[in-house]
């Protein structure tokens, strides 16, 4: 009986995990079934990431829309990463500090440590701040775009990174998207 409660439990963690992991959360605080949704104009989900928004191009940060953010969010952040570095996962991007009521980002955010609606740009592992795009040594790499709707305003000062952020949102996250874009420098 104990081997089946825990089997039970296992199921239910595996299915939790794969539903946040699409994007997902199978339930907010109140009970109901919460979806976030993250596109952009400019590619689709396991789509090409332009060149205009990668070192090849100007470097600028591609358009960004979500919706499906759910009652009782007080801020949202975003990292962008890409796992497939050759020393790693390579931060691209991360933003926080962001209004529950934005709606998305609009192409080239500047490359400024606070904008005007208070979002705080981090740090990335170009060691700036704002967007870096895609630039792999070789090979295509993945870009994943991941969004985090948070129960608490967190009010994070300037300089952060993603490590920074993660531990910071750890308990907080009620919500979460991804949107995942390719590249391959020609």
């Amino acid at each position: 009986m104990r081997t089946l409660v825990y089997m039970t439990a296992a199921l239910g963690v595996l299915v939790f995990a794969s539903q946040c992991r699409q994007g997902t959360n199978p339930v907010n605080q109140g009970g109901e079934k919460v979806t976030i949704i993250i596109s952009s104009s400019a590619f689709n989900q396991g789509g090409l990431i332009p060149s205009r928004y990668t070192c090849d191009g100007t470097d600028m940060s591609p358009p960004l829309e979500w919706s499906g953010i759910p009652e009782g969010t007080r801020e949202l952040a975003l990292i962008c990463d890409d796992p497939d570095a050759p020393s790693g996962d390579w931060v691209h991007w991360v933003m926080y500090n962001m209004p529950p009521d934005l709606k998305g980002l609009p192409e080239a955010v500047p490359k400024t440590a606070t904008l005007n609606n208070g979002s705080v740009q981090g740090i990335t592992d170009f060691r700036r701040t704002g967007y870096g795009g895609p630039c792999p040594p070789g090979g295509t790499h993945r870009y994943y775009f991941r969004l985090y709707a948070l129960d608490k305003k967190l009010g994070l000062g300037t300089g952060l990174g993603k490590n920074d952020l993660l531990r910071a949102v750890k308990g907080h996250v009620i919500a979460q998207a991804e949107l995942m874009g390719t590249y391959k420098r020609q």
